[in-house]
């Protein structure tokens, strides 16, 4: 059944249900919409669009801020057999431009935040024929969203979509330079669905708090598992350790999905008594699970000191996969933290060498996929498409080994490997390694030129608020944790930058601190 299709389904079996609840809670805003009003509102935008020209095969910039609308979009895009081209909020103009140039987009649904920035880049969109407006105040040259959905009518559209049907491009989060642009299928979709509640085991009565941004393959199908089950979500557009703590208790939340970065917020204000945890009843919270990116080990067993009941998860995935799942740890298997798993529902995983061999167990190689959720392609580009998908297997770049469990342990990425002096060094165990430090809140490892090793570890530390730590101390850390060659040469402090999903940018970290050598 197509996602457009289980939105409906919702909304005739649980109608006057609450599908979506959007919180901004500084401002003391709730929102809520059921079933029967989301689906009505996606084919008001759906017909409306189809008013506009948009037609089967049309490319939509979606650019919006999490919100109840975002889905409404959404949904309202998918069921024209348009592509909705969904945007990370942190492109600039120029990115925003690139983007719209290389979907060659027809139409542009933006939210105010981002106002300034297309417009900057208005006169040199020659594709874009309409431009939609959603919040207050409507530039003259952009139609208020409340008109579009005003003027659409609530019939279904009788637009025939197939499983093989395209229905998103989706643009990378460039860690690793521009963008590459990702097509994906209504199958595609409709597997992530299936995939998501399968590992989960996410029913009716389940309320999925929703805190990544929707454009990311990531947050928006983990939220699919709901869509499939017709269970409640709550979009919180607010992220501190208090707002997500103050959530769950107050809506009843039961999944929650956290990036690193805002797990360790929370362990942090817990240790320094900010916030305590007799303050909040969050007996409702069943499971906490982390994907994105590797997780430290330590992190999880802080987390459980705390959460002593709590489910835990992990899952691995890329876009090109239509997001998380691919591999995937288990609630089941938390004596195995650390590792990301095994094969997902309806995959298949192995780990090979430069020639595409499967190599022993314990010997690091690299991930390959196979399965419903791998990408059709990337846009415009078979020869990228044809290095990347070889005989139905995807090769993700990553670099991995299988335990004598059948356990994956993600070791880094293919490109991220250090070769010091004849040696690999991989940047993720160091960084787990790091991260166990008492006073260490962040970590990544870098390699830096090196005139005598070609290039060596360097390490960027961002320690605990309130905490002196020196170099030394880190320094005599890794001596005690670390073979000779393993060990960072130069240690630096800072900020960890993350891209919205919680990964690492350490291309600005390369250029940041090569400049310091």
């Amino acid at each position: 059944m197509l996602i457009s299709d289980l939105l409906a389904q919702n909304a005739r079996l649980y109608p006057d249900d609450v599908a979506l609840v959007e919180l901004r809670p500084s401002k003391g805003f709730r929102k809520t919409i059921t079933w029967r009003e989301f689906d009505e509102r996606a084919n008001r935008v759906s017909n409306a669009l189809i008013d506009h020209g948009i037609k089967k095969g049309d490319k939509v910039i979606h650019l919006m801020m999490n919100s109840i609308d975002w889905l409404v979009a959404y949904f309202g895009i998918i069921r024209t057999g348009a592509w909705t081209v969904p945007l990370n909020f942190r492109f600039t103009s120029s990115e925003i431009k690139y983007c719209v140039d290389i979907a060659e987009a027809r139409l542009i649904v933006f939210g105010e935040e981002f106002r300034e920035r297309v417009e900057i880049i208005r006169n040199e969109l020659p594709t874009i024929g309409k431009y939609i407006f959603v919040g207050q105040d409507a530039p003259a040259w952009a139609e208020p969203f409340e008109n579009v959905v005003a003027s659409g009518s609530t019939r279904t559209l009788s637009v025939k979509i197939a499983p093989d049907d395209m229905c998103g491009l989706y643009f990378t989060s460039g860690t690793t330079g521009a963008p590459k642009p990702i097509v994906l299928t209504q199958a595609n979709m409709e597997f992530a669905c299936t995939v998501e509640q399968k590992h989960h085991y996410q029913a009716r009565d389940d309320n999925f708090i929703l805190i990544p941004p929707l454009y990311h393959t990531g947050a928006k199908m983990h939220w699919f598992g709901s869509l499939l089950t017709g269970g409640r979500a709550v979009i919180l557009t607010e992220i501190s350790p208090k707002t997500i703590l103050e959530t769950v208790d107050k809506e009843r939340g039961t999944i929650v999905w956290l990036l690193v970065p805002w797990a360790q917020d929370i362990l942090v204000a817990l240790d320094r008594g900010e916030l305590k945890l007799s303050d909040y009843d969050l007996s409702c919270w069943r499971l906490m699970h982390i994907g994105a990116q590797p997780v430290p080990p330590s992190l999880v067993r802080r987390w459980k000191q705390y959460f002593p009941q709590m489910q835990y998860d992990t899952n691995y995935g890329l876009s090109e996969s239509t997001g998380p799942g691919c591999i995937h740890l288990g609630i089941e298997n938390e004596h195995k933290v650390g590792a990301i798993g095994k094969a997902g529902y309806g995959w298949q995983v192995r780990i090979v060498d430069d020639r595409g061999n499967d190599v022993p167990q314990g010997v690091n190689g690299e991930i390959i996929v196979r399965g419903t959720g791998v990408m059709r392609e990337y846009y415009k580009n078979p020869e990228k498409t044809a290095e990347t998908i070889k005989d139905g297997w995807l090769y993700t770049g990553d670099i991995a080994r299988m335990d004598e469990d059948g356990f994956i342990w993600l070791t880094d990425r293919k490109k991220d490997i250090i070769i010091t002096g004849g040696e690999n060094i991989f940047p993720v165990e160091l960084e787990e390694v790091l991260c166990r430090h008492p006073k260490v809140c962040d970590a990544a490892v870098i390699g830096i030129p090196d005139e005598r090793l070609g290039e060596i570890a360097a390490a960027v530390i961002e320690p605990k608020p309130g905490v002196t730590l020196a170099e030394q101390e880190i320094l005599d850390f890794c001596a005690q944790h670390l073979s000779h060659f393993k060990r960072p040469r130069r240690i630096f402090f800072g900020k960890i930058p993350r891209n919205p999903t919680g990964k690492i940018e350490k291309p600005k970290l390369r250029e940041k601190y090569h400049t310091k050598l």
